[in-house]
């Protein structure tokens, strides 16, 4: 199949804003516990709708009160907490633009964003990203502040704002169309600088009915969820959104090293994750039994999880298949439900690949992760598996309102309500990101024929980490070969759970290296790739190439090949670019080797 639509189910109010779910809570359901907030004594603190509603007042206040006009950028870079979403909603009722920076980004990344963007105020957590800040302020001549969470923003803006009236936040939002932007969430491309995805605040809400609409026993009230991802990233803020328009109570942490430890105090109903923790949770089960000496008994019961899951698509499993897999519920699956909280039974996966594997043994073990595609430029999900539909392996069928079709190319094109308009100050890209009204996705795609999209490749050159990092390997290959001892470089980390880098040496520099370092000239180059003084001289290279990207798209392995990669070989284009398909196919084994 070529192309799959579904039919909308909802329609978008002209007047929308995204930061109405917080007043329609506290009109209709003021006494809704919303959030949950740490309460420094390893517990949590209740936040109902009526709370939230006035907070959010009280910082929007603040907001207009500190010169915010309509339409007006307000940064954020922090991790994930409740003073984000506070801040998240303020900025939208104040009538402004919240524009979502990565707490781990470099200074050079930063001043791009609040450059491009124009941002006239920015919160940030720490002293030291103020400090970061401070150090590039001359360079932003629209910023007029930058002021902490953790030196009292949100307090410091709701007293600014305590004498004006609630009624100025209101008429600003009425002020507002469906079609203005929310959000600008800054994207890497295959090249030159990121590119700022502006996002409605009808891109927000048409994601937010779509992910009610095929989540409703996951997104209502009683539920609970602890979001950990981070708010930057346009997957956890646009699900998150959902949770709360849904009257889901959400907690926040930024902890990932605690994770399973938080999810027994927490006990989640249902979690938003990416691939890596998935991976995290199976392997940290399967190194325990290995350790304890159980390492058969768990690897047979992943055997038999993943063998139920798959029976349940075709007639059933079997009364053998039932029975062990009863027993190793038991034995094993029970344990690892209680790594997950104990109450989980849903989760959602995004931000990159899950694979058949990881989809069919969480099914089988009772926790249904239903994996799902999308790009910051759709507003997270544009398609996704949910109870009714689902195919494991697949990305899942297009939200309601959405279709998705193949081009000749085999690339995977996309429209509907949540694809965004375009980028920010940026008409060139814009236009070239669309062909008749689709979006071009960059990815290699197919249809079945119930509707299930399948990614089978990606057409650009961005690698999307396990952790759903987007990172853009030119910054990085151009720095580093910007070194005499470098001739090329392949980074690589598609899918994996950080960023590496395959290294060729420049054999025209290797004598003169040698000489240097008192070295026979016929010293092979198979001893020079191990020889500790030119390893040192190119981890040197890669931590000072490091420093222009954030820790999450810096490259924690390298492997130096003891050939280099030419045309004549069939690596290089004649204009010496890299062929990357025919290098990752004649190095793969190298490439497994530094993950394994």
């Amino acid at each position: 199949m070529r192309e799959f639509e579904v039919p909308a189910t909802y329609t978008i109010p002209e007047d929308v804003n995204v930061s109405d779910g917080a007043f329609r809570h506290a009109e209709r359901t003021p006494n809704l516990v919303v959030f949950n907030r740490p309460d420094g004594k390893g517990g949590w603190t209740d936040v109902t709708a009526k709370q939230f509603a006035q907070a959010v007042t009280g910082v929007a206040k603040g907001l207009i009160a500190s010169g915010v006009e309509l339409g007006d950028r307000v940064g954020i870079m922090a991790s994930t907490q409740y003073d984000w979403v506070v801040l998240d909603f303020a900025i939208w009722a104040a009538g402004g633009c919240t524009v979502a920076i990565f707490d781990s980004s470099s200074a050079e990344q930063a001043k791009w964003i609040l450059q491009d963007s124009s941002t006239k105020l920015l919160v940030v957590e720490t002293d030291k990203q103020r400090a970061m800040i401070g150090e590039i302020e001359s360079a932003l001549p629209e910023l007029k502040e930058t002021l902490l969470f953790g030196k009292g923003a949100i307090d410091e803006l709701t007293a600014r704002g305590a004498e004006l009236d609630d009624a100025v936040v209101h008429e600003r939002r009425a002020q507002l169309k469906a079609s203005s932007p929310a959000s600008l969430i800054y994207t890497s491309g295959t090249t030159g600088r990121p590119k700022g995805v502006m996002l409605s605040h009808a891109n927000l809400y048409a994601e937010s009915v779509a992910d009610r609409a095929v989540m409703p026993q996951d997104l209502r009230p009683g539920k609970r969820s602890l979001l950990f991802l981070p708010l930057a990233h346009v997957f956890a803020r646009a699900v998150a959104l959902a949770a709360f328009d849904a009257g889901v109570t959400v907690a926040h942490t930024a902890d990932w090293s605690t994770l399973v430890e938080q999810f027994g105090v927490y006990k989640p109903d249902f979690i938003v994750s990416v691939p890596r923790v998935f991976e995290k949770v199976f392997n940290g089960a399967k190194q325990q039994a290995q350790d304890g000496v159980k390492g058969k008994i768990f690897d047979a019961a992943a055997t038999t999880a993943i063998a139920y899951s798959q029976a349940l698509d075709n007639g059933g499993p079997g009364l053998a298949l039932k029975v062990q897999h009863a027993v190793f519920d038991r034995l094993v699956y029970a344990k690892l439900r209680t790594a997950m909280g104990g109450q989980c039974t849903s989760a959602v996966s995004g931000g990159g690949p899950l694979g058949a594997r990881l989809g069919h043994f969480f099914r089988g073990v009772g926790v249904n992760v239903r994996e799902g595609y999308g790009l910051t430029e759709t507003t997270a999900a544009i398609t996704v598996n949910t109870r009714e539909y689902t195919r494991i392996g697949s990305v899942g069928r297009p939200l309601p309102g959405h279709g998705a079709k193949i081009a000749e190319d085999g690339e995977l094109l996309v429209r509907g309500p949540v694809v965004f308009s375009g980028y920010w100050g940026n008409a060139a890209a814009t236009e070239d990101a669309f062909t008749d009204g689709w979006f071009k996705t960059g990815d290699l795609g197919a249809i079945d024929g119930d509707g299930f999209v399948t990614i089978t490749g990606r057409k650009k050159e961005i690698l999307v980490t396990a952790g759903g990092k987007n990172v853009s390997p030119a910054v990085l290959e151009d720095s580093l070969r910007g070194n005499p001892l470098i001739s090329q470089v392949m980074v690589v980390g598609d899918g994996k759970p950080f960023i590496a880098a395959l290294i060729t040496l420049d054999v025209e520099a290797l004598p003169g290296w040698k000489d240097r370092h008192n070295l026979p000239a016929d010293t092979p180059i198979e001893k020079l790739i191990e020889n500790p003084d030119l390893v040192a001289e190119i981890d040197a290279a890669v931590a000072e190439t490091n420093k222009l990207v954030s820790h999450a798209e810096a490259i924690k392995k390298i492997r130096i090949l003891p050939v280099d990669w030419t045309e004549e070989s069939g690596e290089l284009t004649p204009k010496m670019s890299l062929k990357r398909a025919v290098v990752m196919k004649n190095y793969a084994s190298d490439v497994e080797a530094i993950y394994g």
